[in-house]
């Protein structure tokens, strides 16, 4: 017979948790139930430490299995005033939600049920959210994650305590949750979907690799669960050790970008793994970072893109970037006066009499006839294939490409380089590098375009 729970554990970490939080009075509980057995022997333990705890009782009808999810929310509310406790639930469009932002239906379901619980916590002033993982979950986490190529936060597995969620029956297994359970006569729900081993990945560890593994070594949830508690210790160090080659190893330039010196990372031992980490702060999975890594010897100029940020390999360095946001790569500019702020500049555009301007060349100003100039303008970051009429080069037409070139310009100076157009898609200007020879002030210009950048970036 396996080892009874010893829920003296239970208490003892409440105490724990109320001396380190600094709660006086008893620790308000919301307890997420779902009528299965983990949940219900949770909170019939709890429901014992009224000395400790007072509580409150959450149930989410996610709508997935028609009128049984109806029976387990009459179940769960049931309990709840069997305990007299409050009682709180809602129904979500799961499905609906899971495609409108092309979720997994579990990933979808998570997400609609914490945020909830969160709400919940806020408004009712809850310390803490009470959830009823065990190491079954642990095992199957680790796993999981294992596959999914994870570092070392994905190994750790779940954790007793992430921020206000709590687990107070994490070191039980399932089956001593179950055994209390039948011991206690109590009643639970049974989710069959949680039975069909190739409806979702979870199931297919639980049901199929997770019995393979207890086949080899009977106590294989119980090394797993322990393992995993070697592997928080471990992060712990792994982290500040991290945080520290981090501090030497990123730079910041003076465009807010994020430098990486190539030959310093690659001397730092376990350099794969540091620039692994390095990448996922920024959005990068594993397979981006191991493709970053290969391409360190190659040619200038590969690119990798996160949901919100861009790498960009020079010739000695990774450069990391934000990514350019579509919607805001381009500027309409209807009217003159006009003032445009953009995420690193300010473009001031004014009209003045040919007579009351004086020409003085700088990088940030440029002067154009404002007869030749097409209305509206345009900002946009250049494209390739992009061309121009340099200034000073006697009108002669060049790609911006072999233009960028002939400057010397980085990769990343080239990538943030903006270019104002006129109506006809004419290049005017190269952003505070030339403007074009085509709409140069003369002698019988009356009216000037006047360009200014400032900070830009």
């Amino acid at each position: 017979m396996r080892k009874p729970m010893n829920i003296n554990s239970v208490a003892e970490f409440l105490k724990k948790l109320k001396i380190e939080q600094a709660i006086s009075g008893k620790i308000k509980l919301l307890v997420a139930v779902s009528g299965g057995v983990d949940s219900v022997v949770l909170l019939h333990i709890l429901s014992g430490l009224n000395d400790i705890c007072t509580l409150g009782v959450a149930h989410c009808n996610f709508g997935l299995r028609g009128q049984n999810s109806d029976f387990d929310e009459l179940f769960v509310l049931e309990l709840a005033q069997a305990l007299n406790l409050p009682f709180y639930t809602t129904h979500f469009e799961t499905l609906d939600y899971a495609k409108a932002n092309t979720l997994s239906i579990q990933m979808a379901a998570r997400q609609l049920r914490y945020d909830w619980f969160a709400q919940l916590q806020q408004t009712h002033n809850y310390h803490f959210i009470a959830t009823a993982h065990h190491q079954n979950d642990v095992a199957e986490t680790v796993l999981l994650n294992l596959t999914k190529g994870a570092g070392i936060a994905g190994l750790h597995g779940i954790l007793p305590q992430q921020g206000i969620i709590i687990r107070p029956i994490l070191g039980f297994n399932k089956q001593q949750i179950t055994q209390y359970a039948q011991q206690n006569n109590l009643n639970w729900q049974h989710d069959a979907s949680n039975d069909q081993a190739h409806k979702y990945e979870r199931n297919f560890i639980r049901h199929q690799v997770l019995p393979t593994l207890v086949q080899l070594n009977p106590q294989a949830i119980k090394h797993i669960y322990q393992t995993s508690l070697y592997l928080r210790d471990t992060e712990l160090v792994y982290r500040q050790a991290l945080t520290t080659i981090k501090r030497k190893l990123l730079q910041t330039n003076f465009h807010g970008d994020i430098e990486i010196g190539i030959r310093k990372l690659t001397a730092i031992p376990g350099a794969p793994t540091i620039l692994f980490e390095v990448l996922s702060d920024f959005g990068f999975n594993t397979t981006q970072s191991n493709e970053v890594w290969a391409a360190l010897n190659g040619e200038s100029g590969k690119t990798w893109l996160s949901p919100t940020y861009k790498i960009i390999k020079n010739r000695t360095q990774l450069l990391i970037t934000k990514a350019e946001n579509q919607k805001t790569s381009q500027h309409n500019i209807d009217a003159l006066p006009s003032k445009l702020i953009t995420s690193g500049f300010t473009l001031q555009l004014n009209t003045e009499l040919a007579s009351d301007i004086t020409i003085a060349p700088t990088p940030n100003r440029a002067w154009f006839d404002a007869n030749l100039v097409a209305l509206p303008l345009v900002l946009r970051r250049w494209q390739p294939g992009d061309y121009f009429y340099p200034f000073g080069l006697n009108r002669k037409k060049k790609k911006l490409s072999r233009f960028f070139i002939d400057l010397k310009l980085s990769l990343a100076d080239k990538d943030r380089q903006w270019v104002l157009c006129d109506a006809r898609n004419r290049i005017i200007w190269a952003v505070g590098l030339r403007a074009d020879e085509r709409f140069r002030i003369t002698p019988k210009t009356q009216q000037v375009i006047v360009a200014v950048v400032n900070n830009q970036s």
